[in-house]
């Protein structure tokens, strides 16, 4: 398998503050990348604005540890395999978008990320630790969230008993009820968020982009460092995926390991700094978003090769 692009722990990186790392793509004529300072942007693709600010950067030849590394994952169910020899990792401040075609392993590798079933081989790192997952609680004592994308929201319950379902503050014998309220207040203020009005709102009045919204803001109120969305935007309307997609996008600017599952390229293209193609149960290839195109990401999806990129035939 030919992983090329593919950077894993002591990768040196320059990093603008608050943005992804800056892509491997070709120079310009000054020697340095294609990047618009003027919109924050790379001009390789059309993507959403990165940082919200003016390129500050670290050194070169820092190295940064992934968050999630796995490696030489293995998963059956019977005789079934469905997880061959997979090679995955997330970075903090990065989107890592995991793109594949249904069937192609992607749902059972995030339950297997998210301690819902166990691997049968491999070796699982977060933070640079070996750890062992053995089931969604302790994924979430690491600092594991996922969003499915039947959301998993209560309709007859507002936004802040959404938000801390099963997770309530008390004060005493009774819940914390002005507590839970200005918490709610500013996970989604830091998400800038401004359309939902009263934090009191049942979730049965919201929109589809108000409610993903909503199962995004769950996920980061408890100081999380990875978090997995399966697809946010499926089903939405333009300026809801919009929406969606630019609250994806703050998660990696304030610092977290997003990883994005989607069919939609163009999703794809505009808000993640990596791309991970699965084919057939394996990470044919792990590549960052500017160093590729989407007819290759499409090759890579359905014949789980492109060129050099991907199986050797």
């Amino acid at each position: 398998m030919n992983t090329a692009g593919d950077a894993r722990a002591g990768e040196p990186m320059a990093r603008t503050i608050g943005s992804p790392a800056l892509p491997d793509g070709p120079p310009g004529p000054d020697g340095d990348f294609r990047w618009n300072r003027a919109a924050d942007t790379l001009s390789d693709h059309d993507r959403l604005p990165r940082g919200g600010g003016a390129a500050r950067w670290e050194p070169l030849g820092m190295s940064v540890t992934p968050t999630l590394d796995l490696g030489g994952i293995e998963k059956s169910y019977g005789s079934v395999k469905v997880l061959h020899d997979v090679a995955f990792s997330a970075y903090p401040g990065e989107v890592t978008a995991l793109v594949g075609d249904n069937g192609a392993g992607k749902t059972t590798l995030v339950k297997c990320i998210g301690g819902i079933h166990a691997f049968d081989a491999g070796e699982y790192r977060f933070e640079g630790r070996p750890v062992r997952i053995s089931g969604p609680r302790e994924a979430a004592r690491l600092g594991i969230e996922i969003v499915h994308q039947d959301l998993a929201l209560c309709e007859n319950l507002d936004i802040v008993e959404n938000l801390f379902l099963g997770r309530e503050r008390r004060r005493g014998l009774t819940l914390d009820e002005s507590a839970m309220e200005e918490m709610a207040r500013t996970t989604l203020s830091g998400l800038a968020v401004r359309t939902m009005g009263s934090v009191r709102r049942r979730v049965a009045t919201l929109s589809g982009g108000q409610r993903q919204t909503v199962a995004i803001a769950r996920a980061v109120l408890w100081d999380s460092k990875l978090v997995v969305l399966d697809e946010p935007a499926a089903a939405l309307g333009i300026a809801q995926t919009q929406q969606v997609l630019e609250v994806v996008r703050r998660l990696a600017d304030k610092g977290l390991a997003v990883v994005l599952i989607s069919h939609n390229m163009n999703d794809v293209f505009a808000v993640s700094d990596r791309i991970a193609a699965m084919y057939l149960g394996r990470i044919v290839a792990q590549v960052r978003t500017a160093d590729v195109t989407h007819r290759q990401v499409v090759e890579l999806i359905t014949s789980g090769a492109s060129g050099e990129l991907g199986l050797r035939r």
